[in-house]
């Protein structure tokens, strides 16, 4: 009999997608200071394409990264993987200073793992994901789960903030994903035939990390990618949630798949007609 305990443990591992916002208004003036687009303008600039694939190795660890060709026809969705990649390479050379000689002692050997695919290709929307790791030591290495949609037609990357601009919306979606996260416990725990004695326990920390992790805010649900239909349009959205978000390590990544008729009322006006329905 297989037995999954839920952790008591809380630790939450939300990595954004390095999606772009639009730059905020100064406070007194009400003008949008766009120094840090400026920037990001710059930076776009300075990016090669199209994204070479990272392969290095030696002693001490070992960078494994890969990009879907359609990446590199949009400068603006390849900036925001390159700097996603980037970012997760500084990690492991930073753990790799901190921990010094004892990197690849004993085959100790430090390695980032990350592989962008390509779910969507469309005239609407280019939809990558990144099912990747970072290891620098332990019993296992750090997931790093990401999504990231561009719209051609509007040359930008598509934030949760921008797609549900109301609070309110946040708190329909949180309401939905938690019933929907409390079902797959309860599944799980049907499957691996749990003891009723212990289910409570299981059920009680399960719900703890649920909730934790689906505060009504768009940044516990920057990870989604839309769900095509057959016309082209989006059924919905499915928010995905790596370990330690929502449940333990052993649970893996889990999602919920959001329908478009639970989004719509909250949808900024300009993406309604992107999903399915009246």
């Amino acid at each position: 009999m297989s037995l999954r305990i839920v952790s008591l443990l809380t630790l939450s591992v939300v990595l954004a997608g390095c999606q772009m916002a639009s730059p905020p208004a100064d406070k007194e003036t009400g003008v949008a200071d766009t120094s840090e687009a400026a920037d990001t303008e710059e930076a776009a600039s300075a990016l090669e394409l199209p994204l070479k694939d990272v392969t290095e190795r030696n002693a001490k660890y070992l960078i494994g990264i890969t990009y879907p060709a359609a990446a590199s026809q949009h400068r603006k969705l390849a900036q925001a993987l390159f700097d996603y990649a980037e970012g997760a390479r500084r990690d492991l050379e930073d753990a790799v200073k901190l921990a010094g000689d004892l990197v690849g002692s004993g085959g100790n050997t430090y390695d980032l793992s990350l592989n962008f695919i390509e779910l969507m290709n469309s005239p609407a929307a280019v939809v990558v994901a990144v099912d990747g790791s970072l290891y620098t030591g332990g019993a296992h290495g750090m997931p790093l789960i990401a999504r990231f949609t561009y719209l051609p037609q509007e040359d930008r990357m598509l934030t949760p903030q921008a797609l549900i601009p109301e609070h309110s919306g946040w708190l329909a979606v949180s309401d939905y994903v938690r019933k929907q996260l409390a079902t797959q416990v309860e599944t799980r725990l049907e499957e691996d035939e749990v003891p009723l004695a212990e289910r409570a326990e299981i059920t009680r920390s399960a719900s703890n990390m649920i909730e934790e992790g689906t505060m009504p805010q768009a940044e516990n649900f920057a990870q989604f990618e839309p769900i095509p239909a057959a016309d082209g349009k989006w059924l919905g959205l499915r928010f995905v949630f790596p370990p330690y978000q929502v449940g333990p390590y052993s649970d893996g990544t889990q999602s919920v798949d959001v329908p478009a008729a639970v989004l719509r009322p909250h949808l900024a006006p300009q993406y309604r007609a992107m999903f399915t329905g009246n």
